[in-house]
């Protein structure tokens, strides 16, 4: 009993131990991101980019949402569709070409 109540021990001080490794991460996460950084480039630059590159889009037709920086961009008109493949774009695009022989 003695031995498996030390296994126990060790493994609630090691998940005891990791958790706060990762709390101590994501409390100086900021910090240490901030110091690497260049001079040059201004903190409202790097929030404005850190927001484009954050935001997702939704392909219309399979429905998948895609980060916009990686999303394939189509002109339609005055608006901007984005898709998650080529394939989806050539869908789309059918179908448009579909609508307008129709209408």
């Amino acid at each position: 009993m003695n031995f498996l109540s030390r296994i126990i021990r060790f493994l609630f001080w090691v998940v005891v131990v990791t958790w706060g490794i990762r709390l101590l991460r994501w409390v100086f996460r900021p910090n240490l991101s901030d110091s690497g950084q260049s001079q040059a480039g201004s903190p409202a630059t790097a929030a404005n980019t850190e927001a484009i590159a954050r935001r997702l889009v939704r392909d219309p037709v399979c429905g998948t949402h895609v980060a916009e920086v990686l999303a394939i961009p189509l002109r339609d008109g005055s608006e901007t569709v984005h898709f998650c493949s080529v394939h989806c774009r050539d869908q789309y695009a059918a179908s448009i070409r579909k609508f307008a022989a129709n209408g």
